[in-house]
């Protein structure tokens, strides 16, 4: 009998692993049926300005459109967003960063985000509808208090030219992604 010959320890430390891959997998899936619901929901919603689909067939990486609300310096702009779910998804926020450059206060240069809904202030029922409309609003009303970009916080004070600056650099940017 070869089960004589293994070792107890070993043994359970096998199941134990594979009991976590398929903890991992069922969570993934429990996940997955949740980013599913949250699409259909989004596709629904029928809101303005905001837009989300999975990258490919990965439902974990998707890909957001958000345009500046009308009334804002950021109207007529479109920003393009990337959004990682993590497996812990709904309990864990996803990573969410702009990929078309903007200039705004709570926004880098590398178009990570400073909004408290993406960090400290997660819940699990906020979903991507949420998010996609808070940054939204976020483009024309930042937080000046805890600016990622300080000369853009400054800026911010003078709205005539902020929108000169921003829509220079908005044009450069479509400008070298068309070359």
């Amino acid at each position: 009998m070869a089960s004589q010959n293994v070792d107890p320890a070993a043994a359970s430390s096998v199941a134990s692993r594979k009991g976590q891959e398929s903890g991992t997998s069922a969570a993934r899936g429990s996940v997955g049926k949740r980013l599913q619901q949250e699409l259909m929901t989004l596709m629904m919603s029928g809101d303005k300005g905001i837009s989300a689909f999975p990258e490919s067939d990965n439902l974990f990486k998707w890909i957001g459109t958000i345009d500046g609300a009308v009334g804002t310096v950021y109207e007529d702009l479109r920003y393009k967003l990337s959004l990682e779910f993590p497996s812990g998804y709904p309990y864990n926020a996803p990573t969410v960063k702009f990929v078309t450059p903007c200039f705004h206060p709570n926004v880098d240069s590398h178009g990570n985000i400073c909004l408290d809904i993406l960090k400290d202030k997660w819940s699990a029922l906020y979903d991507v509808r949420t998010i996609l409309l808070s940054l939204q609003s976020l483009l024309g009303e930042p937080n000046n208090e805890s600016p990622l970009n300080p000369y853009a916080a400054e800026l911010w004070q003078n709205q005539t030219a902020y929108k000169k600056h921003l829509h220079e650099q908005y044009q450069k940017q479509v400008r070298e992604k068309e070359i």
